[in-house]
């Protein structure tokens, strides 16, 4: 099968397009024929090393942990999906090295959902980790009905979702991003506000009595939320690792089979949708990366796979 692979620790230049055997389906997995593979920031900063302290990983290596395709073959005692069926999932595994930027994955049925038929393939394949992100972070802080929220960074990719979710469960949404993604932010429901300066000054404006919970999705904001919000334990951050430190919360996102499900009936129900920015084929995944590493993408960046 094709696939992008790196031999060694590197950057985007150091991607591949290379032949590798097609996976082997254990129990209780499937083997699924990619349609379209999600990036994320986590790809290129575990192929630069960042996580080697804490996640075992093995080369060659292929990229990946988001995933939308169609299910190829089944391996035993697999109840609950059958060949021909369309899934998406995030499939982040305790050794890495088999990821989803190639032809085929395999992949545990509890880390799978089914793909809503309203969504396309790449809205898909960049569901998973971000929206699971989103959600359990809003769980977190058990943001809910009347609750006013600030989301820090909310027109990228996770942003975008949680700012959604936290729409349909009935919260007021503050969210900040550059000028040019305000129009953006008030169609997702969110009331946006500008970065910089006084930024937590204008939120308390905005809401006298304090933000009610916050999301730290950029990093870097812990000043301005404590200032910005009424409760400290209601601040989590998916970057800052030392927020527990300081009385705030920290979420590194896990696969969640049912939480997905959850996310799709939103989808279907047409209360979320999932905002791609950028679709590449899969042999441009180095160029992907490119852009991810920006950060100033609007949603989401997909690779599509023929």
């Amino acid at each position: 099968m094709k696939a992008i692979t790196l031999e060694r620790y590197g950057g985007p230049e150091d991607l591949r397009v290379s032949e590798r055997p097609e996976p082997k389906v254990a129990p209780g997995e499937v083997l699924i024929r990619v349609r379209a593979a999600g990036v994320n920031p986590v790809d290129w900063k575990l192929a630069a090393g960042r996580l080697d302290a804490m996640m075992e990983t093995r080369w060659p290596l292929i990229p990946g942990w988001d995933v939308a395709g169609v299910v190829e073959a089944v391996g035993l005692d697999v109840p609950e999906f059958s060949v021909g069926d369309e899934v998406m999932g995030y499939i982040r595994k305790d050794v890495v090295q088999l990821g989803a930027y190639a032809e085929y994955v395999a992949a545990n049925v509890r880390l799978l959902a089914r793909k809503p038929a309203s969504m396309s393939w790449e809205e898909a394949a960049g569901l998973p980790l971000a929206g699971l992100t989103a959600l359990q972070a809003l769980d977190r802080v058990r943001v809910g009905e009347g609750d006013t929220v600030l989301v820090h960074a909310a027109a990228g990719g996770v942003g975008s979702l949680a700012v959604q979710i936290a729409v349909a469960r009935g919260a007021r949404v503050i969210g900040t991003a550059s000028e040019r993604n305000h129009d953006f932010l008030r169609s997702l429901g969110a009331e946006p506000m500008a970065y910089g300066d006084g930024l937590a000054e204008r939120v308390r404006k905005a809401a006298p009595g304090g933000v009610d919970a916050v999301l730290d999705l950029v990093g870097g904001t812990a000043d301005v939320s404590r200032e910005a919000a009424s409760q400290v334990e209601r601040i989590v951050s998916v970057v800052d690792r030392e927020a527990p430190q300081w009385g705030g919360r920290y979420v590194w996102v896990r696969p969640d089979s049912a939480g997905l499900s959850g996310l799709a009936d939103l989808v279907e129900a047409g209360r979320l949708t999932v905002p791609v920015e950028k679709v590449l084929p899969l042999e441009e995944a180095a160029e992907a990366w490119r852009l991810s590493q920006t950060g100033r993408t609007r949603g989401k960046i997909v690779l599509s796979v023929s």
